[in-house]
């Protein structure tokens, strides 16, 4: 069975789409964290990363592979394991901008689409339903509403010590909703024959049993 998540930043896709896949055993792929990592190399090339044809450029060099020691997912850059670094703003932020660009998408789409081929997999992103997987077996539409997204991701900086402030926070989310639902490759949409589930007044456990129902 191949399940596809979708949805928008900080709905919950990465942490769900881990808790089913352990539960459903099945290969948790993390495609965002692929886009994260070419984003990485290009913030420490040093290059205007809104200038597209410089990043479209640049992001030939970079080399992006998972793999899967002692059980848990690494993500490795150039041969180097950047899995702790992916999660830092700037990277996020990066990689919002630079999935649109075709060439970055183009790289990233080929190593997507070997996984989805071999089966048994799980994976979350903006288009993973529309394009990436368009034939999965169970697609799911995951979100929750900007104040709630916002929250939590206030929640997770503070965990990290830090001190966010949660209007410009929740403007970030929003900002990054509107450039992923608007950008002219793979823009971020609900499947047709994906299933909404709005996780906004739902728990995790609650989620994951919901979607491990739905695949069954």
């Amino acid at each position: 069975m191949n399940v596809a998540i979708d949805g928008p930043a900080g709905a919950g896709k990465s942490t769900i789409a881990k808790l089913c896949a352990k539960k459903m055993d099945l290969i948790y792929v993390d495609t965002g964290a692929m886009y994260r990592a070419v984003a990485l190399y290009l913030l420490e090339s040093g290059i205007d990363v809104n200038d597209r044809s410089a990043v479209a450029e640049k992001c030939k060099g970079a080399g992006v592979d998972i793999k899967y020691e002692d059980g848990v997912q690494n993500v490795y850059l150039n041969g180097t394991n950047v899995t702790g670094r992916l999660r830092e703003e700037a990277v996020g932020n990066t990689a919002s901008v630079t999935s649109a660009v075709p060439e970055v998408r183009a790289q990233i789409f080929s190593l997507q689409r070997g996984l989805a081929e071999r089966g048994g997999v799980i994976m979350d992103g903006r288009d993973i339903g529309t394009v990436v997987m368009p034939d999965a077996d169970v697609k799911i539409y995951l979100t929750a509403s900007s104040e709630v997204r916002a929250k939590r991701r206030v929640l997770e900086l503070e965990a990290k010590g830090e001190h966010p402030d949660f209007e410009e926070v929740k403007k970030d989310i929003e900002d990054r909703d509107h450039r992923d639902m608007t950008r002219e490759i793979s823009p971020l949409k609900q499947a047709d024959d994906a299933i909404l589930v709005d996780t906004s007044e739902m728990t995790i456990d609650e989620v994951v049993d919901k979607i491990c129902s739905l695949c069954k």
